[in-house]
Protein backbone atom coordinates (compact mmCIF):
# COMPACT_ATOMS: atom_id res chain seq x y z
CA UNK A 1 0.00 0.00 0.00
CA UNK A 2 2.92 2.30 -0.08
CA UNK A 3 3.02 2.88 -3.35
CA UNK A 4 0.78 4.16 -5.94
CA UNK A 5 -0.81 1.40 -8.96
CA UNK A 6 -0.02 2.49 -12.87
CA UNK A 7 -3.92 2.21 -14.37
CA UNK A 8 -3.97 1.18 -18.03
CA UNK A 9 -7.60 0.90 -19.64
CA UNK A 10 -5.88 -2.30 -21.24
CA UNK A 11 -5.09 -4.28 -17.26
CA UNK A 12 -2.63 -4.09 -15.74
CA UNK A 13 -2.64 -7.75 -15.22
CA UNK A 14 -2.78 -8.56 -19.09
CA UNK A 15 0.19 -6.30 -19.69
CA UNK A 16 1.83 -8.40 -17.48
CA UNK A 17 0.92 -11.99 -19.69
CA UNK A 18 1.70 -10.28 -22.67
CA UNK A 19 5.39 -8.82 -21.64
CA UNK A 20 5.92 -12.42 -19.54
CA UNK A 21 4.60 -14.95 -21.89
CA UNK A 22 6.80 -13.68 -24.70
CA UNK A 23 9.54 -13.37 -22.58
CA UNK A 24 9.32 -17.12 -20.96
CA UNK A 25 8.93 -18.80 -23.92
CA UNK A 26 12.27 -16.83 -25.40
CA UNK A 27 13.79 -18.12 -22.18
CA UNK A 28 12.83 -21.76 -22.21
CA UNK A 29 13.84 -21.69 -25.60
CA UNK A 30 17.23 -20.23 -24.69
CA UNK A 31 17.81 -22.64 -22.22
CA UNK A 32 16.54 -26.26 -24.04
CA UNK A 33 18.42 -24.37 -27.26
CA UNK A 34 21.64 -24.50 -25.63
CA UNK A 35 20.98 -28.31 -24.74
CA UNK A 36 20.21 -29.71 -28.01
CA UNK A 37 23.16 -27.73 -29.83
CA UNK A 38 25.33 -28.51 -27.33
CA UNK A 39 23.95 -32.50 -27.97
CA UNK A 40 24.27 -31.93 -31.87
CA UNK A 41 27.93 -30.85 -32.01
CA UNK A 42 28.91 -33.02 -29.30
CA UNK A 43 27.61 -36.11 -32.28
CA UNK A 44 29.35 -33.95 -35.00
CA UNK A 45 32.31 -33.75 -33.26
CA UNK A 46 32.30 -37.86 -32.18
CA UNK A 47 30.97 -38.48 -36.17
CA UNK A 48 33.02 -35.96 -37.91
CA UNK A 49 29.98 -35.03 -39.60
CA UNK A 50 29.94 -31.56 -41.38
CA UNK A 51 26.14 -31.43 -41.87
CA UNK A 52 25.16 -31.90 -38.29
CA UNK A 53 27.93 -28.98 -37.52
CA UNK A 54 26.70 -26.84 -39.99
CA UNK A 55 22.96 -27.31 -37.73
CA UNK A 56 24.40 -26.67 -34.47
CA UNK A 57 26.13 -23.32 -36.38
CA UNK A 58 22.42 -22.28 -37.83
CA UNK A 59 20.91 -23.10 -34.41
CA UNK A 60 23.61 -20.78 -32.73
CA UNK A 61 23.16 -17.49 -34.54
CA UNK A 62 19.19 -17.45 -33.36
CA UNK A 63 20.18 -18.91 -29.95
CA UNK A 64 22.37 -15.46 -29.66
CA UNK A 65 19.99 -13.33 -31.12
CA UNK A 66 17.30 -14.50 -28.21
CA UNK A 67 19.28 -15.17 -25.57
CA UNK A 68 21.47 -11.84 -25.26
CA UNK A 69 19.34 -9.98 -27.22
CA UNK A 70 15.52 -10.48 -27.20
CA UNK A 71 15.78 -12.38 -24.01
CA UNK A 72 17.41 -9.30 -22.27
CA UNK A 73 14.87 -6.84 -23.68
CA UNK A 74 11.43 -8.44 -22.73
CA UNK A 75 13.05 -9.17 -18.89
CA UNK A 76 14.21 -6.00 -18.04
CA UNK A 77 10.36 -5.20 -19.43
CA UNK A 78 8.84 -7.60 -17.18
CA UNK A 79 10.82 -5.96 -14.20
CA UNK A 80 9.38 -2.53 -14.88
CA UNK A 81 5.74 -3.77 -15.81
CA UNK A 82 5.80 -5.60 -12.53
CA UNK A 83 7.35 -2.62 -10.67
CA UNK A 84 4.19 -0.34 -12.21
CA UNK A 85 1.73 -2.58 -12.25
CA UNK A 86 2.23 -4.58 -8.44
CA UNK A 87 5.00 -2.79 -6.74
CA UNK A 88 4.09 -3.89 -3.33
CA UNK A 89 4.52 -7.76 -4.59
CA UNK A 90 8.03 -6.54 -6.04
CA UNK A 91 9.05 -5.37 -3.17
CA UNK A 92 8.31 -8.16 -0.99
CA UNK A 93 10.08 -11.13 -3.67
CA UNK A 94 13.58 -8.54 -3.99
CA UNK A 95 13.38 -8.10 0.52
CA UNK A 96 12.76 -11.80 0.37
CA UNK A 97 15.07 -13.55 -2.26
CA UNK A 98 17.56 -10.44 -3.06
CA UNK A 99 20.51 -13.07 -2.79
CA UNK A 100 18.52 -15.36 -5.36
CA UNK A 101 18.12 -12.44 -7.54
CA UNK A 102 21.88 -11.76 -7.20
CA UNK A 103 22.67 -15.62 -8.02
CA UNK A 104 20.56 -15.89 -11.42
CA UNK A 105 21.46 -12.56 -12.80
CA UNK A 106 25.24 -13.84 -11.92
CA UNK A 107 24.72 -16.94 -13.94
CA UNK A 108 22.56 -14.97 -16.86
CA UNK A 109 25.60 -12.74 -17.32
CA UNK A 110 27.72 -16.18 -17.75
CA UNK A 111 24.70 -17.26 -19.91
CA UNK A 112 25.51 -13.75 -22.37
CA UNK A 113 29.41 -14.01 -22.41
CA UNK A 114 29.66 -17.64 -23.20
CA UNK A 115 26.39 -17.35 -25.80
CA UNK A 116 28.70 -14.61 -27.38
CA UNK A 117 31.67 -16.25 -27.32
CA UNK A 118 30.82 -19.88 -28.66
CA UNK A 119 29.26 -17.84 -32.14
CA UNK A 120 32.63 -15.70 -32.69
CA UNK A 121 35.02 -18.59 -31.72
CA UNK A 122 33.40 -21.19 -34.69
CA UNK A 123 36.18 -22.38 -36.41
CA UNK A 124 38.84 -20.75 -34.51
CA UNK A 125 39.56 -22.91 -31.51
CA UNK A 126 39.72 -26.73 -31.53
CA UNK A 127 36.24 -28.63 -31.12
CA UNK A 128 36.66 -29.84 -28.05
CA UNK A 129 36.92 -26.21 -26.92
CA UNK A 130 34.06 -24.76 -28.54
CA UNK A 131 32.07 -27.98 -27.01
CA UNK A 132 33.02 -26.91 -23.30
CA UNK A 133 32.20 -23.51 -23.92
CA UNK A 134 28.75 -24.79 -25.43
CA UNK A 135 27.90 -26.91 -22.51
CA UNK A 136 28.79 -24.04 -19.73
CA UNK A 137 26.42 -21.56 -21.57
CA UNK A 138 23.34 -24.69 -21.04
CA UNK A 139 24.90 -24.83 -17.55
CA UNK A 140 24.72 -20.74 -16.97
CA UNK A 141 20.82 -21.10 -18.67
CA UNK A 142 19.35 -23.69 -16.86
CA UNK A 143 20.53 -22.47 -13.32
CA UNK A 144 18.66 -19.38 -14.55
CA UNK A 145 15.65 -21.20 -14.71
CA UNK A 146 16.31 -23.51 -11.35
CA UNK A 147 16.07 -20.33 -9.42
CA UNK A 148 13.07 -18.10 -11.27
CA UNK A 149 11.79 -21.12 -10.99
CA UNK A 150 12.06 -21.07 -7.17
CA UNK A 151 10.27 -17.65 -6.69
CA UNK A 152 7.56 -17.89 -9.39
CA UNK A 153 6.74 -21.72 -7.88
CA UNK A 154 6.90 -19.67 -4.49
CA UNK A 155 4.24 -17.19 -5.34
CA UNK A 156 1.37 -19.98 -5.55
CA UNK A 157 2.72 -22.16 -3.22
CA UNK A 158 4.55 -20.23 -0.61
CA UNK A 159 4.14 -23.23 1.92
CA UNK A 160 6.57 -23.88 5.03
CA UNK A 161 7.70 -19.89 4.36
CA UNK A 162 4.44 -18.85 5.97
CA UNK A 163 5.50 -19.61 9.14
CA UNK A 164 9.43 -19.82 8.82
CA UNK A 165 10.00 -16.85 6.57
CA UNK A 166 13.37 -18.59 5.45
CA UNK A 167 15.26 -18.19 2.35
CA UNK A 168 15.35 -22.13 1.54
CA UNK A 169 11.41 -22.71 2.79
CA UNK A 170 10.34 -20.27 0.26
CA UNK A 171 12.18 -21.65 -2.74
CA UNK A 172 11.85 -25.13 -2.28
CA UNK A 173 8.07 -24.98 -2.06
CA UNK A 174 5.62 -28.00 -2.74
CA UNK A 175 5.40 -26.91 -6.04
CA UNK A 176 8.74 -26.20 -7.03
CA UNK A 177 10.18 -29.54 -8.43
CA UNK A 178 6.58 -29.89 -10.18
CA UNK A 179 7.77 -27.16 -12.10
CA UNK A 180 11.51 -28.11 -12.93
CA UNK A 181 10.48 -30.79 -14.33
CA UNK A 182 7.12 -29.36 -16.62
CA UNK A 183 9.84 -26.67 -17.04
CA UNK A 184 12.52 -28.88 -18.66
CA UNK A 185 9.75 -30.66 -20.70
CA UNK A 186 9.01 -27.34 -22.24
CA UNK A 187 12.49 -26.70 -22.85
CA UNK A 188 13.13 -29.63 -24.85
CA UNK A 189 9.95 -28.99 -26.88
CA UNK A 190 10.40 -25.91 -27.59
CA UNK A 191 14.46 -26.33 -28.95
CA UNK A 192 12.96 -29.52 -30.84
CA UNK A 193 10.42 -27.49 -32.75
CA UNK A 194 12.33 -24.74 -33.91
CA UNK A 195 15.53 -26.88 -34.67
CA UNK A 196 13.83 -28.50 -36.82
CA UNK A 197 12.80 -25.67 -39.29
CA UNK A 198 16.33 -25.41 -39.03
CA UNK A 199 16.96 -29.18 -40.06
CA UNK A 200 14.36 -29.13 -42.70
CA UNK A 201 16.41 -26.22 -44.75
CA UNK A 202 19.10 -29.37 -45.19
CA UNK A 203 19.25 -29.98 -48.85
CA UNK A 204 21.04 -33.48 -47.91
CA UNK A 205 18.07 -35.75 -47.69
CA UNK A 206 20.40 -38.91 -46.42
CA UNK A 207 21.29 -36.20 -43.73
CA UNK A 208 18.07 -34.51 -43.06
CA UNK A 209 16.66 -37.14 -42.33
CA UNK A 210 18.69 -38.38 -39.06
CA UNK A 211 18.53 -34.91 -37.61
CA UNK A 212 14.41 -34.85 -38.08
CA UNK A 213 14.75 -38.21 -36.01
CA UNK A 214 16.65 -36.72 -33.20
CA UNK A 215 14.69 -33.73 -32.86
CA UNK A 216 11.89 -35.24 -32.76
CA UNK A 217 12.90 -37.56 -30.27
CA UNK A 218 13.61 -34.40 -28.34
CA UNK A 219 10.24 -33.63 -28.60
CA UNK A 220 8.58 -36.50 -27.34
CA UNK A 221 10.82 -36.51 -23.89
CA UNK A 222 9.58 -32.93 -23.81
CA UNK A 223 6.18 -33.48 -24.31
CA UNK A 224 6.15 -36.43 -22.17
CA UNK A 225 8.26 -34.39 -19.27
CA UNK A 226 6.11 -31.61 -19.56
CA UNK A 227 2.73 -33.41 -19.20
CA UNK A 228 3.98 -35.30 -15.95
CA UNK A 229 5.51 -32.59 -14.64
CA UNK A 230 2.13 -30.75 -15.40
CA UNK A 231 0.06 -33.17 -13.71
CA UNK A 232 2.22 -33.32 -10.71
CA UNK A 233 1.82 -29.30 -10.22
CA UNK A 234 -2.11 -29.69 -10.57
CA UNK A 235 -1.50 -32.53 -7.55
CA UNK A 236 0.22 -30.54 -5.38
CA UNK A 237 -2.03 -27.60 -5.05
CA UNK A 238 -4.72 -26.76 -2.80
CA UNK A 239 -7.89 -28.46 -2.68
CA UNK A 240 -9.02 -24.59 -2.86
CA UNK A 241 -6.65 -23.59 -5.60
CA UNK A 242 -7.42 -26.37 -7.76
CA UNK A 243 -10.99 -25.76 -7.04
CA UNK A 244 -10.77 -22.34 -9.67
CA UNK A 245 -9.88 -24.23 -12.29
CA UNK A 246 -10.68 -28.02 -12.09
CA UNK A 247 -13.85 -30.18 -11.26
CA UNK A 248 -17.27 -30.05 -12.78
CA UNK A 249 -18.30 -26.58 -11.58
CA UNK A 250 -14.96 -24.38 -11.44
CA UNK A 251 -14.93 -21.08 -9.70
CA UNK A 252 -13.22 -19.75 -13.02
CA UNK A 253 -14.35 -21.39 -16.03
CA UNK A 254 -12.44 -19.10 -18.10
CA UNK A 255 -9.50 -21.12 -16.48
CA UNK A 256 -11.16 -24.34 -16.80
CA UNK A 257 -11.32 -23.68 -20.64
CA UNK A 258 -7.40 -22.89 -20.52
CA UNK A 259 -6.61 -25.85 -19.04
CA UNK A 260 -8.58 -27.96 -21.31
CA UNK A 261 -7.31 -26.34 -24.62
CA UNK A 262 -3.74 -26.21 -23.04
CA UNK A 263 -4.00 -30.29 -22.59
CA UNK A 264 -5.60 -31.03 -25.79
CA UNK A 265 -2.56 -29.18 -27.77
CA UNK A 266 -0.06 -30.97 -25.86
CA UNK A 267 -1.62 -33.90 -26.86
CA UNK A 268 -1.95 -32.96 -30.24
CA UNK A 269 2.04 -31.78 -30.23
CA UNK A 270 2.83 -35.93 -28.76
CA UNK A 271 0.78 -36.68 -31.93
CA UNK A 272 2.98 -35.08 -34.33
CA UNK A 273 6.02 -35.68 -32.89
CA UNK A 274 5.64 -39.43 -32.83
CA UNK A 275 4.87 -38.96 -36.62
CA UNK A 276 8.55 -37.10 -36.92
CA UNK A 277 10.03 -39.77 -34.91
CA UNK A 278 8.67 -42.60 -37.05
CA UNK A 279 8.42 -41.07 -40.83
CA UNK A 280 10.88 -38.17 -40.41
CA UNK A 281 10.80 -38.23 -44.42
CA UNK A 282 7.47 -36.79 -44.20
CA UNK A 283 8.05 -34.45 -41.08
CA UNK A 284 8.04 -31.16 -43.68
CA UNK A 285 7.29 -27.62 -42.72
CA UNK A 286 3.59 -27.68 -42.23
CA UNK A 287 3.66 -30.21 -39.55
CA UNK A 288 6.64 -28.84 -38.04
CA UNK A 289 4.78 -25.29 -37.78
CA UNK A 290 1.77 -27.36 -36.13
CA UNK A 291 3.89 -28.43 -33.37
CA UNK A 292 5.09 -25.65 -32.66
CA UNK A 293 2.25 -23.60 -32.17
CA UNK A 294 0.73 -26.59 -29.98
CA UNK A 295 3.41 -26.00 -28.02
CA UNK A 296 3.32 -22.22 -27.59
CA UNK A 297 -0.25 -22.69 -26.66
CA UNK A 298 0.45 -25.58 -24.18
CA UNK A 299 2.96 -23.23 -22.47
CA UNK A 300 1.01 -20.47 -22.76
CA UNK A 301 -2.13 -22.09 -21.76
CA UNK A 302 0.06 -22.87 -18.42
CA UNK A 303 1.05 -19.58 -17.52
CA UNK A 304 -2.42 -18.28 -17.87
CA UNK A 305 -3.31 -21.29 -15.66
CA UNK A 306 -0.61 -20.60 -12.83
CA UNK A 307 -1.18 -16.85 -13.15
CA UNK A 308 -4.98 -16.88 -12.24
CA UNK A 309 -4.68 -19.78 -9.80
CA UNK A 310 -3.57 -17.29 -7.39
CA UNK A 311 -6.60 -15.37 -6.92
CA UNK A 312 -7.37 -13.28 -4.48
CA UNK A 313 -3.80 -13.50 -4.07
CA UNK A 314 -0.62 -12.41 -5.90
CA UNK A 315 1.40 -14.40 -3.11
CA UNK A 316 -1.18 -16.90 -2.45
CA UNK A 317 -1.75 -16.55 1.71
CA UNK A 318 0.13 -13.64 2.31
CA UNK A 319 -0.25 -10.93 0.13
CA UNK A 320 -3.51 -9.75 -1.83
CA UNK A 321 -3.70 -8.39 -5.72
CA UNK A 322 -4.04 -5.11 -4.04
CA UNK A 323 -0.85 -5.17 -2.22
CA UNK A 324 -2.90 -5.67 1.01
CA UNK A 325 -0.98 -8.14 3.43
CA UNK A 326 -3.40 -10.71 5.30
CA UNK A 327 -2.35 -9.54 8.75
CA UNK A 328 -2.55 -6.06 8.04
CA UNK A 329 -6.40 -6.36 8.25
CA UNK A 330 -7.02 -6.14 11.61
CA UNK A 331 -5.17 -2.34 11.53
CA UNK A 332 -6.57 -1.40 8.09
CA UNK A 333 -10.40 -1.93 9.51
CA UNK A 334 -9.12 -0.10 13.12
CA UNK A 335 -7.41 2.73 11.36
CA UNK A 336 -9.08 3.19 8.08
CA UNK A 337 -7.42 2.38 4.60
CA UNK A 338 -6.62 5.54 3.88
CA UNK A 339 -4.48 6.00 6.78
CA UNK A 340 -1.98 3.52 5.01
CA UNK A 341 -2.12 4.52 1.15
CA UNK A 342 -1.66 8.02 1.46
CA UNK A 343 -0.80 8.27 -2.22
CA UNK A 344 -4.75 7.18 -2.86
CA UNK A 345 -6.22 9.72 0.23
CA UNK A 346 -4.90 12.82 -1.51
CA UNK A 347 -7.69 15.25 -2.21
CA UNK A 348 -10.43 12.84 -0.20
CA UNK A 349 -11.66 15.13 2.10
CA UNK A 350 -13.58 17.19 -0.61
CA UNK A 351 -17.10 14.60 -0.45
CA UNK A 352 -17.92 11.53 0.21
CA UNK A 353 -17.72 10.73 -3.64
CA UNK A 354 -13.87 11.60 -3.92
CA UNK A 355 -13.00 9.85 -0.70
CA UNK A 356 -14.78 6.85 -2.29
CA UNK A 357 -12.63 7.51 -5.16
CA UNK A 358 -9.68 6.90 -2.56
CA UNK A 359 -10.70 3.74 -1.41
CA UNK A 360 -11.53 2.38 -5.22
CA UNK A 361 -7.69 3.52 -6.35
CA UNK A 362 -6.55 2.32 -3.08
CA UNK A 363 -8.37 -1.40 -3.03
CA UNK A 364 -9.86 -2.24 -6.64
CA UNK A 365 -7.45 -0.84 -9.01
CA UNK A 366 -5.10 -3.30 -9.33
CA UNK A 367 -7.64 -5.40 -11.21
CA UNK A 368 -10.15 -3.16 -12.07
CA UNK A 369 -10.59 -0.12 -14.79
CA UNK A 370 -13.34 2.04 -15.01
CA UNK A 371 -14.47 1.46 -18.73
CA UNK A 372 -11.32 -0.71 -19.85
CA UNK A 373 -10.58 -4.40 -18.77
CA UNK A 374 -13.06 -5.89 -16.17
CA UNK A 375 -15.15 -2.30 -16.29
CA UNK A 376 -16.32 -1.41 -12.76
CA UNK A 377 -18.81 0.62 -14.74
CA UNK A 378 -20.41 -2.43 -16.21
CA UNK A 379 -20.10 -4.16 -13.28
CA UNK A 380 -22.50 -1.56 -11.26
CA UNK A 381 -24.39 -1.09 -13.96
CA UNK A 382 -27.36 -3.23 -12.69
CA UNK A 383 -26.58 -3.36 -8.94
CA UNK A 384 -29.17 -1.20 -6.92
CA UNK A 385 -28.08 0.78 -4.00
CA UNK A 386 -29.31 -1.82 -1.53
CA UNK A 387 -27.34 -4.54 -3.38
CA UNK A 388 -24.38 -3.02 -3.57
CA UNK A 389 -24.26 -1.79 -0.02
CA UNK A 390 -25.05 -5.94 0.65
CA UNK A 391 -22.64 -6.89 -1.23
CA UNK A 392 -19.38 -4.63 0.23
CA UNK A 393 -20.66 -5.61 3.44
CA UNK A 394 -20.22 -9.05 2.92
CA UNK A 395 -16.57 -8.59 1.56
CA UNK A 396 -16.10 -6.60 4.54
CA UNK A 397 -17.12 -9.23 6.52
CA UNK A 398 -15.03 -11.89 4.48
CA UNK A 399 -11.94 -9.95 5.81
CA UNK A 400 -12.74 -9.94 9.12
CA UNK A 401 -13.07 -14.24 8.55
CA UNK A 402 -9.65 -14.04 6.90
CA UNK A 403 -7.79 -12.45 9.92
CA UNK A 404 -9.39 -14.43 12.40
CA UNK A 405 -8.57 -17.74 10.21
CA UNK A 406 -11.93 -18.56 9.74
CA UNK A 407 -11.15 -19.92 6.39
CA UNK A 408 -7.72 -21.15 6.92
CA UNK A 409 -7.55 -25.28 6.52
CA UNK A 410 -4.16 -27.27 6.77
CA UNK A 411 -2.07 -23.58 6.33
CA UNK A 412 -4.04 -22.38 3.33
CA UNK A 413 -6.82 -20.08 3.05
CA UNK A 414 -10.50 -22.25 1.43
CA UNK A 415 -10.88 -19.38 -0.73
CA UNK A 416 -13.47 -21.28 -2.18
CA UNK A 417 -15.80 -21.26 0.69
CA UNK A 418 -15.86 -17.48 0.47
CA UNK A 419 -18.97 -15.78 -1.07
CA UNK A 420 -16.09 -14.29 -3.31
CA UNK A 421 -13.44 -16.17 -3.26
CA UNK A 422 -11.75 -14.50 -6.60
CA UNK A 423 -11.58 -10.75 -4.98
CA UNK A 424 -9.62 -9.39 -2.11
CA UNK A 425 -12.05 -8.75 0.78
CA UNK A 426 -12.92 -5.37 1.19
CA UNK A 427 -10.70 -3.70 4.30
CA UNK A 428 -11.35 -0.35 6.25
CA UNK A 429 -13.87 1.28 8.34
CA UNK A 430 -17.80 1.06 7.92
CA UNK A 431 -17.40 5.05 6.86
CA UNK A 432 -14.81 3.95 3.80
CA UNK A 433 -17.03 1.17 3.04
CA UNK A 434 -20.20 3.69 2.85
CA UNK A 435 -17.94 6.15 0.77
CA UNK A 436 -16.56 3.30 -1.95
CA UNK A 437 -20.13 2.68 -2.12
CA UNK A 438 -21.38 6.29 -3.04
CA UNK A 439 -18.50 6.52 -5.52
CA UNK A 440 -19.32 3.16 -7.51
CA UNK A 441 -23.34 4.61 -7.57
CA UNK A 442 -22.12 7.24 -9.53
CA UNK A 443 -20.83 5.39 -12.34
CA UNK A 444 -24.17 3.57 -13.05
CA UNK A 445 -25.37 5.13 -16.12
CA UNK A 446 -27.85 7.28 -14.97
CA UNK A 447 -24.93 9.21 -13.59
CA UNK A 448 -22.92 9.35 -16.44
CA UNK A 449 -21.89 12.91 -16.81
CA UNK A 450 -20.76 12.98 -13.09
CA UNK A 451 -18.54 10.04 -13.14
CA UNK A 452 -16.99 11.30 -16.22
CA UNK A 453 -15.84 14.64 -14.22
CA UNK A 454 -15.54 12.49 -10.73
CA UNK A 455 -12.79 10.24 -13.31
Amino acid sequence: MDYPIWNLAMGGGVLIGIVAITHVIVSHFAVGGGFAIAVIETLAVRRRNPAWRALAKRGSLMLILVSTVFGAISGVGIWVTIGLVQPAATSALIHNYVWGWAAEWGFFILEVVTALLYYATWDKVRPRTHLVIIWLYFFAAYMSLVIIQGILSFMLTPGRWLETHSFWDGIFNPSYLPGIVLRTGICLFLAGAYLTLAALRERDRRARVPMVRLLAGFQVVGVLLAYGGYRWWEHVLPGSVQAIFTGATPLLPALASTRHLALWALAAYLLVALFAAAVPRLHLWPTAVVAMLAGFAFFGGYERLREGARKPFVIRDFMFSNGILVSQIPDFDSRGVLANAVWAARGSEASQVAKGRAVFRAECASCHTIDGYLSIRKLVAPVDPDMLSGILATMREEGNEYAKGTYTHRGHVATDKLDYPLMPPLVGTEAEQEALATYLLTLKPSHGAEATNAD
